[in-house]
């Protein structure tokens, strides 16, 4: 059973509410009547979010850290959940995490439930709005991963130029009508790709981009978007995740499209299994360990209240091509083609 705060007021010598006061509104209790608060909740082991992060207070380490992930069953997560775990070993340190099932309302809960077990926290793609990261990060320390919000540490990576090598790419292979599947509207790396897909073609008169709307990025939502990438007349689809890209891919393959042939496809993530389809998937590769790396690297300096000059790492991206791109086939199939506006079927 934890500590309770009336047992750190006897060891302490104060009243329960001199405790409650110490911890919320520090200012208002003497300097020697605090420190004789805080001396006891550090023998005791007591933990709060509050007082972990209370001006002069020295807390006990777990040597833990916590992770909070949407969803440890898309490979990217996982990859970067493999990142965190690596590089807090080498630091003696034990990782919790949560998974919030793409549900913003649970990640609050669940950084207020791990905060009182642990050092500190790192969100990776956190879907809660910015204020409610701000107040969490007022009362817990935290690390932001492919997300950022003001002045809270984070690690990025360069979201623009890998749609912007994507699209490049599609263009050197001849494609002028490209479909954009989106994902989630609350997902912060999702507003910074589909406004570099609008930023990178409008840089060529000869390239529109056909944004087809948002999806759960999952397989499914790829085989969804599908039909109706194919009915917009684009010759190529580029896609928020690999998820996504792979769900076109099924898609294309039910209705006999072929691929890169009439239709060719990139994906944004170069998780493993983008090397194992067939065909393979050309991918934006997102460095998920390294951020994840990263990640505990700023952590651990805030732990040691290090005067860090970086607050936030924006980390290189760079695309692989496979075989779900080439150059469009003049003749592509009529039946899966809706000519652009203007144009007469034949």
């Amino acid at each position: 059973m934890g500590v309770s705060a009336r047992e750190v007021a006897r060891l302490a010598g104060v009243s329960a509410s001199t405790v409650s006061r110490t911890l919320t509104r520090p200012e208002s209790v003497a300097p020697a009547t605090r420190d004789k608060v805080y001396a006891a909740a550090r023998d005791l082991g007591y933990r709060t979010a509050s007082l972990e992060v209370a001006p002069g207070f020295v807390p006990v380490r777990t040597h833990t850290l916590g992770l909070v992930v949407p969803d440890l069953e898309n490979p990217f997560f996982a990859s970067v959940t493999k990142g965190v775990q690596k590089r807090a070993e080498l630091s003696g340190c034990s990782v919790l995490i949560a998974d919030s099932d793409e549900e913003a309302g649970q990640e609050a809960t669940l950084v207020r439930t791990m905060a009182p077990h642990v050092d500190g926290l790192i969100l990776c793609s956190p879907r809660t709005e910015d204020e409610e990261i701000l107040e969490l990060a007022r009362t817990t320390r935290i690390v932001l991963v492919n997300r950022k919000v003001g002045e809270v540490p984070s690690v990025t990576v360069d979201n623009r130029d890998g749609v912007r090598q994507a699209v490049e790419h599609l263009r050197a292979l001849g494609h002028r009508r490209i479909a954009y599947v989106g994902g989630p509207r609350e997902s912060w790396s999702e507003g910074r790709r589909s406004a570099a897909v609008a930023e990178v073609a409008a840089e060529h008169d000869d390239v529109e981009v056909v944004h087809l709307g948002s999806f759960r990025p999952f397989v499914s939502g790829g085989v969804a978007a599908a039909d109706l990438a194919l009915a917009s007349g684009s010759s190529a689809v580029l896609a928020y995740n690999d998820l996504l890209a792979l769900g076109v891919l099924e898609r294309a393959r039910q209705r006999g499209v072929r691929v890169p042939e009439e239709l060719s496809v990139v994906g944004i993530d170069n998780v493993p299994v983008a090397a194992m389809t067939s065909p393979s998937l050309t991918s934006v590769e997102i460095p998920r360990q390294a951020s994840g790396r990263a990640g505990v690297e700023l952590l651990l300096g805030l732990l040691r209240e290090e005067a860090v000059t970086v607050s936030s790492r924006d980390l290189a991206v760079q695309l692989v091509v496979r075989e779900s791109t080439g150059s469009p086939d003049v003749l592509a199939s009529p039946q899966f083609r809706v000519p652009p506006p203007g144009v007469s079927p034949l």
